[in-house]
Parts: structure tokens; C-alpha cells; sequence
């Protein structure tokens, strides 16, 4: 059997896998990456978030993303019942990027793996990790290429962003069930002529259809949008059909779309997902860390995965550097605590989404400047900015203040 000797081994080359990849190598370590899948592939997570751009700056990826020319975002406008709620990150609280991008995430993805690549970093496609053995922090993997050929990696320490395939977390049973009820969504791509008609491209649209019900919108540059129904799964059997018959249904009941989208092509058979929350017992262990949605994925409705998955790759890369060159690490408090401070900020928008909290918010008569700026925070990732009273008291702040707006609209009556 072939055998490699290297400091990191990285599993996955999504963002998570090449932000990490990238930043290690700049430290002068020798990284390798693994992929199970060939590039491109298709994945969902289109729609970017502000914060995210500080990691891709760090991984040297911003220049390489900016020549493919993908749709820049702005801000993301939310709609109610023919009611509008725009945010734009320029108005944001905490100082920072205030624009992003919206993608195809093949096509994105596939451009940080090939700039990593450039960058000195291998990427081995179609390979699959069949077994991980830890001694200390060093570790011996063995993968298997499409061939049948197995090859055994030697490394001082991996780096596992390996996202919905979970490689250590599965090998080492330490998935866990997440706390958020299980959705499903129904989406495709269309070829959006009539896009003019809302408004577009600039943004996110995220549609409220009915409660616990919603939809999203992402254009993008090449003339295609994302559109996605997301709810719960026993919503979906309303409509019967093929899946496409399924989502032009859904698509005609939607007021704010149905003209937009009647008749469109679609660019391919819609898809299903479905229970697609999940966590792990520990982000990290004695010669591995774990990062990106193979820590914790929550939920697409803010956009929060491939923030997370860059920013955890992010920290998680300084703190391997640091490792290798001989530190103490701390990983609870330096990298644990840090992100699920992010994950729970993000967990409570997302509950106080579909609960209703956040409709009351969004859509109140005369919202206050200043607070709205500071959810603008939250809504463009920097979920770590605990300056932010809304990012600080997640847990109370939203629900107060939907208390607050419903009792002001009372006496007003």
C-alpha cells in the first residue's frame, strides 16, 4: 500500500476544507485534501453572507472569486402578504464587509479548490476515507480513489470539513441529533426572464408563503435563479405530481411569484432534501478538529452554513498553526465556545423565524432604526460581535421586542 507523510490532512475541499487548506499552507506546513466527490458537483448554500468574505480574504480566495463575476449580494428583502422588509448590510451595526455573493456552488466551490490547488495544496477527487486511526495527535488515514487503490496518509493532525459526509463523526459515533424539528425543501434553478419584475438581482428574497412555510429566491449572474419551497414535510403532500409538477403547483399559490415564474425553464428535475439538521457530541479531539457542517448545521434560512463553515475553518486553521508549532491549545474555550456562540446566535433566528417572532419584527409598522441595524448584523454573519445587544441577549432580545411591538400596536388601535 502507498504511504504519504504530511502535517495536516484535510477531509473535504468544500469552503470549510480549502479556507483551512489555504491558511495552513501559508504557514509553511505541507497539507493534503481528500475529496470523496468530483468537481464540480451540486450543492446548496448559494446565497452568501458578509462575514464569510474576512475568511476567504484570510485563505487569499477574494481575487480568484471576484474574476468569475458572481451576482454581488447586498442585503436580503423579506416578504409577507405583498408587505416588504429590506436590509441592507450597508446599514449593519457591526463594522465589516457589507456585501458578498451569491453563487452557484459548483461553480464557487471549484474555484476555491482550484486557486488552493495553484496555491501548492493536492486535492485528491473521488476518494473516500475507509478508516482513520489516532496515536496522540498524530493519526494514520487510509483512503481509497476510484480505482480501488488505497494509499495510507500519515499526519500530525486533520482537519475534518467533510460537511453533510461527516467522516469522523460517523467513524467515531459522535453524531448527535439536532434540536431543530425536521423540514424539508422542494428547489431548482430556472431561467429567470422575468426577473425585473421584483426588483432583482441585487439580494436575497426570502418570501413568508404561510407560517413555518417559506421560500427562497437567489439570482444569479448567469441569468439563473435558485427557487426553493422549505417547511415542513407533511406541508408538501398539499401537491401531487412529478417534483417539477409538485413546485410549479407550489409556485402558482405564491401571489409574489407566480407571474414572475409562470412557465419558466427549468434547469433541471427539482430536488428534495429533507432532515438535514444535525451536530456532533464534540467538535474536536486529540489530533482532529472538526469544522463546517460536520460540526453543526442549523437550517438555509439565513444563509448561516458556509459562514459558518468558513469562519469555524478560520479559527479552526490559526489554532492547528499554532499547534503544530508547539502551543498549548484550549480547544473549549479557543474554538468550541467561539463557535457555538455563532451557532446559537443563528439558532435563535432561526427558531424565532419559524415560530413567527421574527414576522412580527420584520414587518412592524414603524420599526426603530437603530435595532434594525443591529439584526442587519446578525443577518450579514458577524454572529461573534457581542458589542451587539442582539447578538449578546439572542436568546431574549427577539422575543422582547416582538412583545414590545405587539403591545405598541394595541394601544395605537
Amino acid at each position: 500500500m502507498k504511504k504519504e507523510k504530511i502535517d495536516v490532512l484535510v477531509i473535504g475541499a468544500g469552503p470549510s476544507g480549502t479556507v483551512a487548506a489555504s491558511i495552513i499552507n501559508k504557514a509553511g506546513f505541507k497539507v493534503r485534501i481528500v475529496e470523496k466527490l468530483k468537481f464540480p458537483r451540486f450543492v446548496i448554500g448559494e446565497s452568501l453572507l458578509p462575514r464569510c468574505m474576512e475568511a476567504l480574504t484570510e485563505a487569499g480566495f477574494v481575487d480568484a472569486v471576484k474574476e468569475k463575476k458572481f451576482q454581488e449580494k447586498f442585503g436580503a428583502k423579506f416578504v409577507k402578504n405583498g408587505q416588504v422588509c429590506d436590509y441592507f448590510f450597508a446599514d449593519q451595526f457591526t463594522p465589516g464587509w457589507n456585501w458578498t455573493w451569491q453563487v452557484p456552488r459548483g461553480e464557487f466551490d471549484k474555484t476555491l479548490a482550484d486557486t488552493v490547488q495553484e496555491m501548492g495544496v493536492p486535492v485528491a477527487y473521488e476518494t473516500t476515507v475507509t478508516a482513520i486511526e489516532f496515536n496522540g495527535t498524530d493519526s494514520v488515514t487510509t483512503v481509497e480513489d476510484i480505482d480501488g487503490n488505497q494509499t495510507q496518509i500519515e499526519a500530525r493532525f486533520i482537519v475534518d470539513g467533510s460537511g453533510y459526509g461527516r467522516v469522523i463523526p460517523n467513524l467515531f459515533n459522535l453524531n448527535r441529533p439536532s434540536e431543530l424539528s425536521p423540514r424539508k425543501t422542494l428547489f431548482t434553478h430556472v431561467v429567470d426572464v422575468n426577473r425585473s419584475m421584483d426588483d432583482e438581482p441585487n439580494r436575497i428574497t426570502i418570501i413568508v408563503h404561510k407560517k413555518g412555510i417559506w421560500i427562497w429566491v437567489i439570482p444569479f449572474s448567469n441569468g439563473l435563479t435558485s427557487v426553493g419551497f422549505v417547511g415542513e414535510p407533511g406541508f408538501f403532500k398539499s401537491v401531487e405530481g412529478t417534483n417539477e409538477e409538485q413546485l410549479r403547483a407550489l409556485i402558482a399559490t405564491e401571489p409574489y411569484l407566480s407571474k414572475r415564474m409562470e412557465g419558466v425553464e427549468m434547469a433541471f428535475e427539482p430536488r428534495v432534501l429533507e432532515s438535514w439538521s444535525a451536530t456532533s457530541s464534540t467538535f474536536h479531539g486529540e489530533g482532529f478538529v472538526l469544522t463546517g457542517n460536520v460540526t453543526e448545521f442549523l437550517d438555509p434560512v439565513f444563509s448561516s452554513g458556509v459562514t459558518l463553515a468558513t469562519v469555524s475553518s478560520q479559527l479552526a486553521a490559526g489554532l492547528v498553526i499554532r499547534k503544530l508549532n508547539g502551543e498549548n491549545i484550549d480547544w473549549e474555550k479557543e474554538y468550541t465556545a467561539p463557535m457555538m456562540q455563532g451557532v446559537n446566535t443563528f439558532r435563535s433566528y432561526v427558531n424565532a423565524w419559524y415560530d413567527g417572532t421574527l414576522d412580527t419584527i420584520f414587518f412592524s409598522e414603524k420599526p426603530n432604526l437603530e435595532i434594525k441595524n443591529m439584526i442587519c448584523s446578525v443577518l450579514a454573519g458577524y454572529v461573534w460581535d457581542t458589542n451587539n445587544p442582539y447578538v449578546k441577549n439572542h436568546d431574549t432580545a427577539l422575543t422582547k421586542l416582538a412583545k414590545l411591538i405587539t403591545i405598541e400596536k394595541i394601544l395605537a388601535e
